[in-house]
């Protein structure tokens, strides 16, 4: 029997956006087809993103501890990355992720076409055999690929993605890092903790510009102390391709020409959405000077019928944002009532050791909306917790309006920071005070109760 080509919505691509708007669709009685060309189902988080690199960078963080037995008290021989273990640990972890994934997508829910599909009218997707499907609704979730550089020589140079290196069976004796964002310094540091000699490339003056200057400094201090030569301040000049694998890096720093040759050269200089070539800009749909895909608040594009979730729209690719933007865009579309995400509580965690969290709004962007901040800050140094673990590096911030009390924004850089700060994304949420916060139990000795130190400070302050 032959598949119906109507539909009330077609999601193309699907991944956690895509998935997440076809299930919500489905649950209110929608017909639904899913397109999805790529080689495997499941989308980019769980095949090549979030939990194939958590995998490998916690395994590196348990070989980083076990190297560290003098230090808590224990001997025996010096333990050395396998990485072809680790990768099997990894393949066994992420299929079980995968098949679940796969399962859901073919289930019988939706109907599922295993093609890539372009929009040919602002009501038809277009397969690659010519099928075309004719859709009420129409969600993009298409995600996002490497970003091309306008750097010469580069794209031609044969480097190496995230891909690559989340796939490593052997390790390379040295490494070129491209980039000091959240995927560069959490592959430059589990390159080097596995045993790779690592030179890092940083345009800024600190890694995870994207987060305060604090936390870039003491992330930036401790891949130095794990051995990788960071270099920041530097301007890429050129790539020469070298013959194999061997390129030259041409670079500038602090006025001064540099370069440096490789084998094996990572670019990690980010993502771009995944947006061409789909017929959107022919359909009349809007894109943004970064290649996303216009939307409202309930992720509507320019075109009625037609909307964008996840990376291919932004503006934060994370994927608890593309799950809840899929989730409101499939209500918004068919007439349920739903409110806009609210990014004032954004929850962002880069996976460095020690590891960088935050939530809600900065100092500086309380300012802009016009109220007056309060804030505290308190070191892990000289928190009891921290020091017996050896997990020293960082501090944790708490950002309040000063007229009222309620919790704005926090920071936390610290061991298993993206744990410690959902006790603050909880508070932002329910728009907690300082004086609610302290009202909670908070047990010694861990790392949790560091947070009463910033909230005693505020709550004095304020009362002043």
């Amino acid at each position: 029997m032959s598949l119906p080509d109507n539909f009330e919505l077609v999601v193309l691509g699907g991944g956690s956006a895509g998935y997440a708007a076809a299930r919500t669709a489905h649950e209110l009685g929608k017909k639904v087809a899913v397109v999805d060309g790529a080689g495997e189902l499941s989308g980019l988080c769980i095949l090549r993103g979030c939990m194939p690199s958590k995998t490998l960078i916690y395994s590196a963080e348990v070989l980083h501890l076990a190297q560290q037995g003098n230090i808590f008290g224990f001997k025996g021989g010096e333990p050395v990355a396998d990485l072809a273990a680790m990768q099997k640990r990894k393949r066994e972890v992420i299929k079980e992720f995968s098949d679940y994934r796969k399962q859901q997508l073919e289930d019988g829910r939706f109907s599922l076409f295993r093609q890539k599909g372009i929009l040919s009218s602002p009501n038809t997707i277009r397969l690659e055999d010519g099928t075309e499907l004719n859709a009420e609704k129409i969600l993009i979730s298409t995600g996002s690929g490497i970003k091309t550089l306008d750097i010469p020589g580069l794209m031609e140079a044969p480097f190496k993605t995230s891909d690559d290196v989340l796939n490593l069976d052997t390790l390379p004796e040295e490494c070129v890092v491209l980039g000091g964002g959240i995927v560069a310094c959490e592959l430059a540091q589990f390159l080097a903790r596995v045993g790779c000699r690592v030179t890092q490339l940083q345009r800024s003056t600190q890694v995870l510009k994207e987060f305060s200057p604090d936390a870039g400094a003491v992330v930036g201090q401790a891949l130095q102390d794990s051995g990788i030569d960071l270099q920041t301040n530097t301007t890429l000049q050129s790539i020469d391709s070298l013959g194999g694998d061997r390129v030259r890096v041409n670079y500038e720093r602090a006025g001064t020409s540099c370069s440096i040759e490789t084998n094996f050269l990572f670019h990690a200089l980010g993502r771009s959405p995944a947006t061409k070539s789909l017929g959107l800009e022919e359909c009349g749909l809007e894109l943004l000077k970064t290649g996303h895909i216009a939307t409202n608040a309930y992720q509507q594009t320019c075109v009625d019928n037609i909307y964008a979730a996840g990376d291919c729209a932004g503006p934060h690719e994370i994927v608890h944002i593309a799950i809840k933007q899929g989730e409101m865009a499939a209500k918004h579309m068919f007439g349920q009532k739903v409110e806009p995400i609210h990014y004032d509580y954004l929850l962002g965690v880069v996976f460095t050791d020690p590891q960088v969290a935050q939530v809600g709004l900065s100092q500086e962007q309380i300012r802009q909306r016009g109220i007056d901040p309060v804030s505290a800050s308190f070191p892990f140094d000289d928190h009891g917790k921290s020091i017996l673990m050896e997990a020293k590096y960082g501090y944790v911030a708490i950002h309040a309006d000063r007229s009222t009390g309620v919790i704005l924004g926090a920071e936390c850089v610290s061991k298993d920071a993206g744990e410690l700060i959902h006790a603050l994304s909880v508070a932002v949420a329910l728009k907690a005070t300082v004086s609610d916060l302290l009202k909670a139990d908070w047990y010694h000795p861990t790392l949790s109760e560091i947070w009463t130190y910033p909230l005693e400070d505020i709550a004095e302050e304020i009362a002043g």
